[in-house]
C-alpha cells in the first residue's frame, strides 16, 4: 500500500519582464563569481591567489606596453564575437569561427606567398578583403548543408574547423612552407606592404584596430535600427511569427553565417598581415572559441561586447603574465575563461527565471 503527500518542489519560472538593472550587473556577477571560484582552485593548486590575481587582473594596466597588447588581442575577439552575436541572436549557432578565422588567414596568405616581390599600399587591404571572402565561404558550407540538408549547423562548423586546421597543416608543411626557414611549419615573411600599417607608434596595435571599432558600430546599426536586422531578431525570438510575417529561415541562415565566417575571417586576415607577418600554425590560437564567451557574455549587444572582448583580452594577456610570474599552467588560464561562461550563463537564467517552490505530489510507500 501507498500513500499520496504534497511536497515543495523547487521549480524555475520565467519571469514576465527581465529587470533591465539585473542584466546589466548579470556579466559583474558572473566575473565576481569565476574569480572566486578560481582562488579557490588556485589555492588548492599551491599558488599564491594573490599573486595569480594580481598578475592577471592588474598587470595588464601597469604599463602602456601591457595595454597596448590588450588591445591588441581585443581586436580580433571583439571582430568575431560581433559576427557571431548577429547569428546568435536569429538562434544560428555557428561555433566553427576558429575554422573560418584560419581560411580567411591562408586566403591573406595567398597574394604575399605566392607574388612575394609585389609592392604596392594596395596589398595589406586586398589581403583584409581576401580574407573576409576566405571565411565567408567557409562559413557557406556550414550554410548550404543546413538549409538544403537540413544538417546541425553547430556540428557541422564544428567539424570543419578541424578541417581548416589540417588544411593549414597541409600548406605549412607541404607547398608554402618556407624553404629558407630552417624546417619550421611557416611561410615565407611577408613584404612590408604587405603588413597593416601600424596605428599607435611604438606598439604592435594596427590600423585593424579601427577597422573593428568601425565594424562594430555598423553591427549595432545593424541590429538595432536596420528591417534586415529586425527580421533577423524576430525569427530567433519567434519563429513561427516570423515565418507568418513571411520571413524565410533559409534566407536568415545565409545571411548569419556569411556574416559570421566574413567577420572572423578578416580577423583571421588582420593577425597574419599584422603581428604574425607570415602564415604559421599558431594562427589558430583558438580565438573563433573564445570569441563565443565574448559575445554571450557581452550579452549578445554590440556595446556590451566591446566591454566583454576588452575583459577577455585582460584575461589573456593577465593569463600569460601569471603563467611566468606566478607560474601558473595555461590551462588554469582556459579554466577561468570556461568558467566565466559558466557563471553568466547561470547568472542570465536567474535574470530570466525566478525560483519557486511548488506543490506536487509525491507518493510515498504505508
Amino acid at each position: 500500500m501507498s500513500a499520496w503527500s504534497l511536497a515543495f518542489v523547487p521549480t524555475l519560472v520565467r519571469r514576465e519582464r527581465a529587470s533591465l538593472a539585473a542584466a546589466l550587473c548579470a556579466p559583474v556577477i558572473a566575473l565576481g563569481g569565476a574569480i572566486t571560484l578560481n582562488l579557490g582552485l588556485y589555492v588548492l593548486m599551491g599558488r599564491d591567489p594573490v599573486a595569480v590575481v594580481y598578475a592577471m587582473l592588474f598587470e595588464p594596466f601597469l604599463s602602456w606596453a601591457s595595454f597596448s597588447e590588450v588591445l591588441l588581442k581585443a581586436g580580433p575577439l571583439l571582430l568575431i564575437a560581433q559576427g557571431l552575436a548577429i547569428g546568435f541572436r536569429a538562434k544560428v549557432f555557428n561555433i566553427g569561427a576558429e575554422g573560418q578565422f584560419i581560411l580567411g588567414a591562408i586566403f591573406a596568405s595567398a597574394i604575399p606567398v605566392w607574388f612575394p616581390q609585389a609592392t604596392g599600399q594596395w596589398i595589406w587591404p586586398a589581403m583584409l578583403l581576401l580574407g573576409a571572402i576566405g571565411g565567408a565561404l567557409w562559413a557557406s558550407l556550414t550554410a548550404f548543408w543546413r538549409v538544403r540538408l537540413n544538417a546541425n549547423e553547430i556540428l557541422v562548423s564544428l567539424m570543419l574547423s578541424l578541417v581548416a586546421a589540417q588544411l593549414l597543416n597541409y600548406l605549412l608543411l607541404g607547398p608554402w612552407k618556407d624553404p629558407n626557414g630552417f624546417n619550421f611549419p611557416q611561410s615565407v615573411m611577408f613584404q612590408y606592404d604587405a603588413m597593416v600599417p601600424t596605428l599607435i607608434a611604438g606598439t604592435r596595435v594596427n590600423v585593424s584596430f579601427l577597422i573593428t571599432l568601425a565594424l562594430s558600430v555598423a553591427a549595432w546599426v545593424f541590429m538595432q535600427r536596420s528591417f534586415i536586422g529586425y527580421k533577423l531578431q524576430v525569427g530567433g525570438l519567434a519563429p513561427r511569427a516570423a515565418g507568418y510575417a513571411g520571413f524565410k529561415e533559409g534566407w536568415a541562415i545565409w545571411l548569419s553565417l556569411l556574416i559570421g565566417g566574413f567577420a572572423a575571417g578578416l580577423a583571421g586576415a588582420a593577425e597574419v598581415a599584422g603581428p604574425l607577418g607570415q602564415l604559421q600554425r599558431s594562427v589558430a590560437s583558438g580565438y573563433g572559441y573564445a570569441a563565443i564567451i565574448v559575445a554571450y557574455l557581452g550579452g549578445l549587444h554590440p556595446i556590451g561586447i566591446v566591454v566583454s572582448a576588452l575583459v577577455m583580452a585582460v584575461i589573456y594577456i593577465g593569463g600569460d603574465n601569471a603563467m611566468v610570474s606566478a607560474n601558473l599552467p595555461i590551462a588554469a588560464v582556459r579554466v577561468f575563461q570556461g568558467s566565466l561562461l559558466l557563471a553568466y550563463l547561470i547568472a542570465v537564467a536567474f535574470v530570466r527565471y525566478r525560483l519557486e517552490r511548488r506543490r506536487a505530489a509525491h507518493r510515498s510507500p504505508s
